[in-house]
Protein backbone atom coordinates (compact mmCIF):
# COMPACT_ATOMS: atom_id res chain seq x y z
CA UNK A 1 0.00 0.00 0.00
CA UNK A 2 1.39 3.41 -0.96
CA UNK A 3 1.54 6.25 1.54
CA UNK A 4 0.21 9.63 0.43
CA UNK A 5 2.41 12.53 1.52
CA UNK A 6 0.50 15.71 2.36
CA UNK A 7 1.65 19.21 3.23
CA UNK A 8 -1.19 19.63 5.73
CA UNK A 9 -4.42 18.25 7.12
CA UNK A 10 -6.65 20.63 5.11
CA UNK A 11 -6.71 18.18 2.21
CA UNK A 12 -8.56 15.67 4.39
CA UNK A 13 -11.23 17.91 5.88
CA UNK A 14 -14.64 16.32 5.30
CA UNK A 15 -13.16 13.02 4.15
CA UNK A 16 -13.76 11.49 7.59
CA UNK A 17 -16.50 11.95 10.18
CA UNK A 18 -14.06 12.21 13.09
CA UNK A 19 -10.36 12.69 13.71
CA UNK A 20 -8.84 10.83 16.67
CA UNK A 21 -5.76 12.94 17.39
CA UNK A 22 -2.89 11.91 19.65
CA UNK A 23 -1.67 14.36 22.28
CA UNK A 24 2.02 13.95 23.17
CA UNK A 25 4.23 14.25 20.12
CA UNK A 26 1.44 15.69 17.96
CA UNK A 27 0.07 18.68 19.86
CA UNK A 28 3.03 19.32 22.15
CA UNK A 29 6.31 17.86 23.39
CA UNK A 30 5.21 17.67 27.00
CA UNK A 31 6.11 21.27 27.76
CA UNK A 32 5.56 23.39 24.63
CA UNK A 33 2.93 23.35 21.85
CA UNK A 34 4.27 22.64 18.39
CA UNK A 35 4.22 25.69 16.10
CA UNK A 36 0.87 26.29 14.41
CA UNK A 37 -0.94 23.38 16.02
CA UNK A 38 -3.47 25.46 17.93
CA UNK A 39 -4.34 27.39 14.79
CA UNK A 40 -4.74 24.13 12.87
CA UNK A 41 -7.16 22.78 15.48
CA UNK A 42 -9.12 26.02 15.32
CA UNK A 43 -9.39 25.82 11.54
CA UNK A 44 -10.50 22.19 11.72
CA UNK A 45 -13.28 23.15 14.12
CA UNK A 46 -14.24 26.16 11.98
CA UNK A 47 -14.55 23.76 9.03
CA UNK A 48 -16.96 21.58 11.02
CA UNK A 49 -14.50 18.72 11.50
CA UNK A 50 -15.05 16.64 14.66
CA UNK A 51 -11.80 16.29 16.64
CA UNK A 52 -11.39 13.93 19.60
CA UNK A 53 -8.09 13.71 21.43
CA UNK A 54 -7.08 10.09 22.02
CA UNK A 55 -4.29 9.73 24.56
CA UNK A 56 -2.36 6.93 26.23
CA UNK A 57 -2.52 8.88 29.47
CA UNK A 58 -3.32 6.92 32.60
CA UNK A 59 -4.92 10.08 33.98
CA UNK A 60 -8.55 11.00 33.26
CA UNK A 61 -9.72 13.34 30.53
CA UNK A 62 -10.45 16.34 32.80
CA UNK A 63 -6.89 16.26 34.19
CA UNK A 64 -5.51 16.25 30.64
CA UNK A 65 -7.86 19.08 29.64
CA UNK A 66 -6.54 21.20 32.50
CA UNK A 67 -2.97 20.45 31.52
CA UNK A 68 -3.68 21.32 27.90
CA UNK A 69 -5.32 24.58 28.98
CA UNK A 70 -2.13 25.52 30.82
CA UNK A 71 -0.28 24.95 27.54
CA UNK A 72 -2.67 27.26 25.74
CA UNK A 73 -5.10 24.72 24.26
CA UNK A 74 -8.60 26.06 24.81
CA UNK A 75 -11.25 23.31 25.31
CA UNK A 76 -13.09 24.69 22.30
CA UNK A 77 -10.29 23.40 20.05
CA UNK A 78 -11.53 19.80 20.39
CA UNK A 79 -14.72 17.92 21.17
CA UNK A 80 -13.51 15.76 24.06
CA UNK A 81 -10.50 13.83 25.39
CA UNK A 82 -10.54 10.04 25.68
CA UNK A 83 -7.67 8.55 27.68
CA UNK A 84 -6.60 5.02 28.42
CA UNK A 85 -7.24 5.84 32.08
CA UNK A 86 -10.87 6.69 31.27
CA UNK A 87 -11.18 3.48 29.24
CA UNK A 88 -9.72 1.33 32.01
CA UNK A 89 -12.17 2.80 34.51
CA UNK A 90 -15.11 2.09 32.18
CA UNK A 91 -13.94 -1.51 31.71
CA UNK A 92 -13.48 -2.01 35.44
CA UNK A 93 -16.96 -0.68 36.16
CA UNK A 94 -18.46 -3.01 33.54
CA UNK A 95 -16.66 -6.02 35.04
CA UNK A 96 -14.34 -6.57 32.07
CA UNK A 97 -11.39 -5.87 34.39
CA UNK A 98 -11.91 -7.91 37.57
CA UNK A 99 -11.39 -5.60 40.54
CA UNK A 100 -13.18 -5.31 43.86
CA UNK A 101 -13.46 -2.45 46.32
CA UNK A 102 -10.99 -2.80 49.15
CA UNK A 103 -8.25 -4.45 47.09
CA UNK A 104 -4.77 -3.12 47.86
CA UNK A 105 -3.21 -1.47 44.83
CA UNK A 106 0.45 -0.80 44.09
CA UNK A 107 0.35 2.30 41.90
CA UNK A 108 3.23 2.96 39.50
CA UNK A 109 3.05 6.41 37.93
CA UNK A 110 5.20 9.39 36.99
CA UNK A 111 5.56 10.51 40.58
CA UNK A 112 2.43 12.61 40.92
CA UNK A 113 0.53 9.92 42.77
CA UNK A 114 -2.47 9.96 40.45
CA UNK A 115 -4.94 7.88 42.42
CA UNK A 116 -8.05 8.61 40.31
CA UNK A 117 -8.49 5.04 39.02
CA UNK A 118 -8.02 3.53 42.47
CA UNK A 119 -10.17 6.10 44.26
CA UNK A 120 -13.03 5.76 41.79
CA UNK A 121 -13.16 2.00 42.33
CA UNK A 122 -12.65 1.99 46.09
CA UNK A 123 -9.17 0.46 45.87
CA UNK A 124 -6.64 1.11 48.63
CA UNK A 125 -3.36 2.58 47.37
CA UNK A 126 -0.53 0.85 49.22
CA UNK A 127 3.13 1.54 48.41
CA UNK A 128 4.28 -1.74 49.97
CA UNK A 129 4.61 -4.31 47.13
CA UNK A 130 4.31 -7.30 49.46
CA UNK A 131 0.74 -6.30 50.36
CA UNK A 132 -0.51 -5.63 46.82
CA UNK A 133 -3.56 -7.41 45.38
CA UNK A 134 -3.29 -5.47 42.12
CA UNK A 135 -0.66 -3.46 40.24
CA UNK A 136 -1.72 -0.39 38.25
CA UNK A 137 0.98 0.81 35.83
CA UNK A 138 -0.10 4.32 34.84
CA UNK A 139 3.21 6.07 34.28
CA UNK A 140 6.97 5.88 34.54
CA UNK A 141 9.87 7.60 36.22
CA UNK A 142 12.12 6.32 33.48
CA UNK A 143 14.21 9.45 33.57
CA UNK A 144 15.11 8.83 37.21
CA UNK A 145 14.84 5.07 37.83
CA UNK A 146 16.27 2.13 35.91
CA UNK A 147 14.49 -0.80 34.34
CA UNK A 148 16.27 -3.14 36.74
CA UNK A 149 14.96 -1.23 39.74
CA UNK A 150 11.44 -1.71 38.48
CA UNK A 151 12.09 -5.35 37.66
CA UNK A 152 13.43 -6.05 41.15
CA UNK A 153 10.37 -4.42 42.74
CA UNK A 154 7.83 -6.19 40.55
CA UNK A 155 9.29 -9.68 40.10
CA UNK A 156 8.02 -10.98 43.48
CA UNK A 157 4.48 -9.82 42.65
CA UNK A 158 4.61 -11.54 39.28
CA UNK A 159 5.70 -14.78 40.96
CA UNK A 160 2.83 -14.38 43.43
CA UNK A 161 0.34 -14.14 40.55
CA UNK A 162 -0.79 -10.55 41.15
CA UNK A 163 -2.62 -9.11 38.14
CA UNK A 164 -1.33 -5.88 36.58
CA UNK A 165 -3.35 -3.31 34.64
CA UNK A 166 -1.32 -1.06 32.33
CA UNK A 167 -3.19 2.14 31.52
CA UNK A 168 -0.39 3.61 29.40
CA UNK A 169 1.16 1.18 26.88
CA UNK A 170 3.76 3.66 25.56
CA UNK A 171 7.16 1.97 25.69
CA UNK A 172 8.96 5.26 25.11
CA UNK A 173 8.02 8.70 26.41
CA UNK A 174 9.18 12.21 25.68
CA UNK A 175 11.34 13.79 28.39
CA UNK A 176 13.38 17.00 28.36
CA UNK A 177 16.28 16.39 26.00
CA UNK A 178 15.00 13.17 24.44
CA UNK A 179 13.11 10.02 25.39
CA UNK A 180 13.06 7.50 28.24
CA UNK A 181 11.32 4.18 28.83
CA UNK A 182 7.64 4.52 29.59
CA UNK A 183 4.92 2.65 31.45
CA UNK A 184 4.54 0.17 28.60
CA UNK A 185 8.11 -0.97 29.07
CA UNK A 186 7.49 -1.45 32.80
CA UNK A 187 4.47 -3.61 31.94
CA UNK A 188 6.67 -5.59 29.55
CA UNK A 189 9.14 -6.19 32.39
CA UNK A 190 6.26 -7.51 34.50
CA UNK A 191 5.20 -9.87 31.71
CA UNK A 192 8.81 -11.02 31.24
CA UNK A 193 8.81 -12.04 34.90
CA UNK A 194 5.69 -14.15 34.28
CA UNK A 195 3.10 -11.62 35.44
CA UNK A 196 -0.35 -11.24 33.89
CA UNK A 197 -0.94 -7.82 32.30
CA UNK A 198 -4.19 -6.29 31.05
CA UNK A 199 -3.26 -3.67 28.45
CA UNK A 200 -5.47 -0.60 28.01
CA UNK A 201 -4.67 2.09 25.44
CA UNK A 202 -3.26 2.36 21.94
CA UNK A 203 -2.65 0.12 20.00
CA UNK A 204 -5.19 -2.06 21.83
CA UNK A 205 -8.73 -1.98 20.53
CA UNK A 206 -10.66 -1.04 23.70
CA UNK A 207 -9.70 2.65 23.71
CA UNK A 208 -10.74 3.07 20.06
CA UNK A 209 -14.04 1.30 20.66
CA UNK A 210 -14.69 3.47 23.72
CA UNK A 211 -14.03 6.67 21.76
CA UNK A 212 -16.13 5.50 18.81
CA UNK A 213 -19.07 4.74 21.10
CA UNK A 214 -18.83 8.20 22.64
CA UNK A 215 -18.97 9.98 19.29
CA UNK A 216 -21.16 7.47 17.43
CA UNK A 217 -18.79 7.09 14.47
CA UNK A 218 -17.94 3.71 12.86
CA UNK A 219 -14.26 2.74 12.44
CA UNK A 220 -14.18 3.22 8.67
CA UNK A 221 -15.18 6.87 9.09
CA UNK A 222 -12.36 7.66 11.54
CA UNK A 223 -8.90 9.06 10.76
CA UNK A 224 -6.33 8.51 13.53
CA UNK A 225 -3.50 11.07 13.67
CA UNK A 226 -0.37 10.26 15.66
CA UNK A 227 3.42 10.18 15.82
CA UNK A 228 3.95 6.50 16.69
CA UNK A 229 3.83 3.61 14.21
CA UNK A 230 3.71 1.13 17.10
CA UNK A 231 0.74 2.75 18.84
CA UNK A 232 -1.15 5.17 16.58
CA UNK A 233 -0.74 3.58 13.16
CA UNK A 234 -0.92 -0.08 14.24
CA UNK A 235 -3.82 0.73 16.55
CA UNK A 236 -5.80 2.39 13.78
CA UNK A 237 -5.19 -0.57 11.48
CA UNK A 238 -6.35 -3.05 14.12
CA UNK A 239 -9.49 -1.01 14.72
CA UNK A 240 -10.33 -0.68 11.04
CA UNK A 241 -9.70 3.08 10.82
CA UNK A 242 -7.46 5.10 8.51
CA UNK A 243 -4.30 6.78 9.81
CA UNK A 244 -1.96 9.72 9.32
CA UNK A 245 1.59 9.77 10.69
CA UNK A 246 3.00 13.16 11.68
CA UNK A 247 6.77 13.72 11.62
CA UNK A 248 6.94 15.35 15.03
CA UNK A 249 7.38 13.60 18.38
CA UNK A 250 9.32 10.37 18.60
CA UNK A 251 9.89 10.03 14.83
CA UNK A 252 10.90 13.62 14.15
CA UNK A 253 14.45 12.66 13.23
CA UNK A 254 13.77 9.28 11.60
CA UNK A 255 15.20 8.74 8.14
CA UNK A 256 13.05 7.31 5.32
CA UNK A 257 14.85 4.00 5.79
CA UNK A 258 14.09 4.01 9.51
CA UNK A 259 10.44 4.75 8.81
CA UNK A 260 10.22 1.84 6.40
CA UNK A 261 11.84 -0.40 9.01
CA UNK A 262 9.25 0.72 11.57
CA UNK A 263 6.40 0.01 9.14
CA UNK A 264 7.77 -3.49 8.54
CA UNK A 265 8.48 -4.17 12.24
CA UNK A 266 4.93 -3.35 13.29
CA UNK A 267 3.24 -4.58 10.09
CA UNK A 268 1.49 -1.23 9.85
CA UNK A 269 1.72 1.49 7.23
CA UNK A 270 -0.11 4.83 7.44
CA UNK A 271 -2.43 6.07 4.74
CA UNK A 272 -0.92 9.56 4.95
CA UNK A 273 2.26 11.25 6.18
CA UNK A 274 2.28 14.87 7.36
CA UNK A 275 5.28 16.98 8.38
CA UNK A 276 3.28 18.08 11.45
CA UNK A 277 -0.32 18.74 12.45
CA UNK A 278 -0.30 21.67 10.07
CA UNK A 279 -3.11 23.16 8.02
Amino acid sequence: MSVRALAGIAALVGEYDALFVDQYGVLHDGATPYPGVRRTLARLREAGQRVLLLSNSGRPGPYNAERLARLGFDPGLYETIVTSGDTALALARSGDIPVQAGMRCLLIDSGGQDTHFCDALGLVVDATPARADLVVIAGSQGGMRTEEQYRAMLAPLARRGVRAVCTNPDRRMLVPGGTAFGAGRIAELYAEEGGSVTWIGKPHRAIYAHAARLCGVPPERVLCVGDSVEHDIAGALGFGARSALVRTGILADATPQQLEAAFARHAARPDYILPALAW
